[in-house]
């Protein structure tokens, strides 16, 4: 199934969706540097992934699939979306936190790595160092 994805700045709407799946969203008030990517059908958001770029390493946050778009590939094609855009700026390594979708990811070929392995432009945000819990995986993929 192929869905529409594209460019989308944040809003109430991005943040609803991000809360109702228990993810975080206080850093992502004010100015905010996360590039966000969703589907929308012709009168709803259905799915949304942010992406942080650090020079050549990128970070993958906030992906989102609403209750009624589950279980038909939009979570997948939204992080294929962000891989092809981070490549596109230059990142060579994508990384993520996830205390729920381990096996999603590496299922998209994500690789399970120690936290003190994480490049100091990474573990210097704030996903990293203060919003996901250190029970989190860490992960990466090589882009």
């Amino acid at each position: 199934m192929t869905f529409p994805i594209g460019p989308e700045p944040f809003s109430a709407e991005l943040s609803r969706l991000l809360v109702s799946c228990e993810l975080p969203t206080t850093d992502l008030t004010g100015e905010c540097s996360t590039q966000f990517y969703t589907s929308r059908s012709a009168h709803e958001l259905l799915g949304v992934v942010g992406l942080e770029l650090y020079g050549d390493a990128a970070l993958l946050r906030s992906l989102a699939v609403t209750t009624s778009a589950r279980g038909r590939g939009l979570g997948a094609a939204l992080v294929h979306y962000a891989e092809r855009a981070a490549s596109t700026l230059n990142a060579r390594s994508l990384y993520l936190l996830t205390t729920s979708a381990e096996g999603f990811f590496v299922g998209l070929g994500y690789r399970n790595l120690d936290r003190h392995s994480a490049p100091k432009s990474i573990a210097s945000t704030p996903q990293f160092s203060s919003l996901c819990p250190s029970s989190s995986a860490f992960m990466m993929k090589r882009l």
